[in-house]
């Protein structure tokens, strides 16, 4: 059987990745692993400095990191089946795809669950999915999670 210790599950706060979370959570109680809950703030500065150069941005970091926590503290609270595993919160600036990437190599993760959105059309050619450049790059596998499609049961 696959030893799984450590689950790395990176959230955006929506809902595909509030349900990827669940799943997450009963990974972490069957196998007695450790869960991570990831978020990475994308650093949308460097894309608005290019175009805006007047615009300051002392202020802009530290009001997105904020606003993360607290949306972090709220799934928190909405997920009382937490309290039933070890797990820890996580943030990190930058490409969310690297960053996750970066995280599970990093930390030596066996396993990431991740939402998808399932973005298709020019929608997937103008942002891309986060998702599927994890699954191809990841160190480890990814167990991806489409919201509502199918729900797995656990054994």
């Amino acid at each position: 059987m696959v030893d799984i210790k450590k689950i790395l599950c990176p959230v955006d706060f929506s809902e595909t990745s509030r349900f990827a979370l669940r799943y997450a959570i009963d990974f972490a109680r069957v196998f007695d692993a450790e869960l991570e809950i990831f978020h990475v703030i994308f650093d949308e500065t460097q894309i608005v400095a290019f175009y805006l150069p007047q615009v300051t941005f002392q202020n802009f970091d530290k009001e997105l990191e904020e606003a993360a926590k607290k949306e972090m503290d709220k799934l928190i609270d909405d997920f009382s089946a937490l309290n039933e595993i070890k797990y820890s919160t996580k943030f990190a600036k930058g490409t969310p795809f690297l960053e996750i990437i970066n995280e599970a190599k990093e930390n030596k993760f066996d396993m990431i669950v991740i939402g998808t959105h399932g973005r298709s059309g020019l929608e997937h050619v103008l942002f891309g999915s986060t998702a599927e450049k994890v699954v191809r790059k990841s160190p480890c596998p990814v167990f991806s999670v489409r919201l509502k499609e199918h729900k797995f049961v656990m054994p």
